[in-house]
Parts: C-alpha cells; sequence; structure tokens
C-alpha cells in the first residue's frame, strides 16, 4: 500500500505516535497549515538529501504535500533509493483539512499549484491580448500551453520549481540539518 487516505493517516498516526510525518511542501506552505509534529523536508531538499534520509530514517514514513503529487514524487526517490515502509496522504493536505482533520494555522499563503495558475494564467493572458497588437506573441501562450501539457503526461512542472525558489516560498526556511535529525530520533524511537 503506497497511498492512504486521511482517515487511515489519522488512524496510523494514532496508533503509532513514532511514525514520521513528512511534509514535503515549500516552507511557506507548511507554514500556512500543517500536521501537529509534521517534519518539514521540502521536495527539493528530499533530493538533495535522499541518501542522508534514507541512511537516518527509520520506521513508517507518512508523506505529505498539498495535493499527494510531489509526495509521490518522494516516495517514488526514497523507494528508488532502499526505504520501502513509506507511504503517501492521497489528496495530501487538501484531503487533510477537508476531512476535518486537526492542522495547525498559521500565517495564509498560497499553495504552489495556485501560483502556477496564476502564473501561468497570467502569461496565457497577456499573450493574447499581446497578440491584438504583435501576433507572433501568440507564441508564448502556445509554449505555456505545451509546458502544462509536458508537466500533465510526466507530472512534473519546471514553472512549479522555479517558484518554489522564490523568497516567498522559502519564508521562514527550513532548518534541513534539524529536519533530518528529527528523523533520526524517529528512528532511534522507533528501534527501542
Amino acid at each position: 500500500m503506497s497511498r492512504i487516505d486521511a482517515a487511515s493517516a489519522r488512524s496510523l498516526i494514532a496508533a503509532n505516535p513514532d511514525v514520521l510525518v513528512v511534509d514535503v511542501r515549500t516552507s511557506a506552505e507548511f507554514e500556512s497549515a500543517h500536521i501537529d509534529g509534521a517534519i518539514n523536508l521540502p521536495l527539493d531538499q528530499v533530493d538533495a538529501h535522499l541518501q542522508r534520509i534514507v541512511t537516518g530514517a527509520g520506521g513508517r514514513m507518512l508523506l505529505i504535500c498539498q495535493s499527494g503529487n510531489r509526495a509521490e514524487r518522494a516516495r517514488t526517490a526514497l523507494g528508488d533509493a532502499g526505504l520501502s515502509d513509506v507511504v503517501v496522504l492521497d489528496g495530501g493536505m487538501n484531503s487533510w483539512i477537508a476531512s476535518g482533520a486537526p492542522v495547525n494555522r498559521g500565517r495564509a499563503r498560497w499553495s504552489l499549484e495556485r501560483q502556477v495558475r496564476l502564473v501561468a494564467g497570467s502569461i496565457v493572458l497577456t499573450a493574447a491580448v499581446a497578440s491584438l497588437w504583435a501576433p507572433p506573441a501568440v507564441f508564448v501562450a502556445g509554449f505555456v500551453g505545451a509546458g502544462l501539457t509536458f508537466a500533465a503526461l510526466t507530472d512534473t512542472c519546471a514553472m512549479g520549481m522555479m517558484l518554489a525558489k522564490l523568497p516567498y516560498n522559502r519564508a521562514g526556511g527550513v532548518d534541513v540539518e534539524a529536519a533530518i535529525a528529527r528523523l533520526r530520533q524517529g528512528s532511534s524511537r522507533a528501534g527501542a
């Protein structure tokens, strides 16, 4: 089982307080709302520190993002690197919140997916309007459309990865060393 619904995730956390809840969203998204006790380790940091995470983490790991897509990418990377006891919250924080599960709320921020829709939509709209005066501008809209199609087919998003690097999405920052240390603490409790 690689994906579980919100009710099963709540049961897993309640039955096993040592389960490692790892939120792979940006620090800004995490600040907005997160599960109590979750470790924030954005997807780009999972990729950058993959071997350290696999070596240090032990026990069951529950991965969370906004909708489940980034968490699934992290699960695949961790699984390919040898970490097998990893599950993804199907539907991510969207399903967690929709189920009425408790969250720690902070300053409201836009999710990465919402930011991508805003930027892509704004570029397409601007290009469409600009094409009234400069017809070649329509190619910009086509380029964005092709990029979104590629993103859907490959379940990746170059625009989202670029937006994740903006200061807005790094607000508060993530202490990667502290996050990995918490993963190690979880593994030592699981082995006790």
